[in-house]
């Protein structure tokens, strides 16, 4: 399928398409999107940024609109990230005008009980995060026994988190005869597992390379010791255009980074699993329209940010496991665009970078570090010097003589300097 004119989608679909600019599909959804609408189980692998969220939208739209309207939850779409449920909420939301189908999402970080009245106002459609659904799920709140279809979106991030077994009950609170839908970057042992238990004469596909980064991502790597990354970071700013994706390995480290970096004048926001829903939806919302040019996240959000048009990923840390790295510059070089990776490295960590490029079978193209990179001055602690006293106490040192510690040191603990 060349144009979403040639499917069978209904004249308010494609109008709703035309409206937002959606003309040409891309191949994952010229492959997936007719199988689907048939009512047959999918099993679609394809990278990061290849519009894999309209491939399932639509179907369920269009199926929903041609049956009779029923009581209850039609439609499930489960997500590994609230960011990802909230965005894909979003894309059902515009595709959906004029239809008459209601989603609602259930995650956790907003208020229960309006999504509970949103439930039970008639919403046909559930996009939810496995713990909030099984949270409802467990305590009565909600009926799953209507569903005709389910999605399992980014299978493979939802299972690598921990999910397996709530989504196996999830599953068994549904009915068997259903449509069943997994899309994820890749097909892990676990998503298998689950694949051949609940899908049945799957159709399957596989849309480029799902353990290599897309090839419009140029990918470089900087060998560079720990305390010139912020410096090289900062001198990419001020040399190159666009937006930047930055990721830290800890929620800390991301915290410090973020108010590094606004210290020298760079807009830029935080997001992490310890920020609460209006804080990560705030900074995902000011980087998507262009306030902050920086987004300093760690991996628990990368499937998360949806954002198009950003011009570079930047690994200041390395990734945990080398398949997150494919989930990290997934975020750049989306719909064909063209993205730059860059991957900061220190000298020991090189076995770390081999394995990665051994794991993905791509090399890293090495850049020199300029001269101009600054290295960060290192913090000393200030020391306090304690006068001698007269009198000899438990606490305090004999007469003529003065001890002088770190802030955070305590009278007989930690290295002294003593002064005779």
């Amino acid at each position: 399928m060349n144009s979403f004119s040639e499917f069978p989608l209904s004249a308010l679909l494609k109008s709703n398409l035309g409206k937002h600019g959606f003309t040409q599909p891309t191949p994952v959804q010229a492959k997936a999107i007719e199988p689907a609408l048939a009512g047959q189980d999918l099993v679609a692998t394809a990278q990061t940024g290849t519009g894999k969220t309209l491939a399932f939208v639509l179907p369920i739209l269009q199926r929903l609109e041609k049956e009779p309207r029923h009581s209850g939850i039609r439609a499930v779409v489960l997500s590994p990230t609230r960011e990802l449920a909230i965005q894909i909420h979003e894309t059902f939301a515009k595709m959906a005008v004029g239809t008459g189908i209601h989603a609602t999402v259930a995650v956790g970080g907003l208020s229960e009980n309006t999504q509970l009245q949103s439930i039970r106002k008639g919403a046909q459609v559930l996009i939810a995060t496995p713990g909030r659904l099984y949270d409802f799920l467990s305590r009565q709140l909600i009926n799953l026994g209507a569903v005709r279809i389910l999605v399992l979106d980014e299978a493979d991030r939802m299972l690598d988190m921990g999910f397996l077994p709530t989504v196996k009950r999830i599953l068994a609170a549904m009915p068997a005869e259903r449509q069943t839908m997994f899309f994820s970057a890749t097909i892990e042992s676990s998503v298998k597992h689950l694949v051949d238990s609940h899908v049945r004469n799957a159709v399957r596909i596989e849309v480029g390379s799902t353990t290599k980064p897309a090839e419009k991502v140029d990918l470089h790597l900087y060998e560079v010791e720990q305390d010139s990354k912020l410096g090289l970071l900062a001198l990419m700013l001020r040399q190159e255009e666009g937006s930047f994706l930055v990721f830290a390995r800890t929620k800390r480290g991301a915290d410090r980074l973020s108010k590094k970096l606004s210290l020298e004048g760079v807009k830029t926001a935080a997001i992490h699993g310890d920020r609460s829903q209006s804080q990560r939806n705030q900074a995902l919302r000011g980087f998507q329209d262009g306030y902050y040019r920086v987004l300093v996240a760690t991996d628990v959000a990368a499937r998360g940010i949806h954002v198009e048009g950003i011009a570079h990923v930047v690994n200041y840390d390395l990734p945990q496991v080398p398949e997150d790295f494919i989930h990290r510059v997934g975020r750049t070089g989306r719909a064909g665009a063209r993205g730059t990776a860059s991957t900061f490295a220190t000298r020991s960590e090189r076995s770390d970078v081999a394995k990665i490029e051994r794991t993905l079978s791509t090399r890293l193209v090495r850049r020199e570090v300029s001269g101009e990179v600054t290295r960060e001055a290192k913090s000393q602690a200030p020391i306090i010097v304690i006068p001698s006293h007269t009198r000899h106490s438990a606490t305090a040192p004999p007469a003529g003589r003065v001890r002088s510690f770190g802030p955070r040191g305590r009278w007989g603990k930690g290295p002294v300097r003593r002064v005779v």
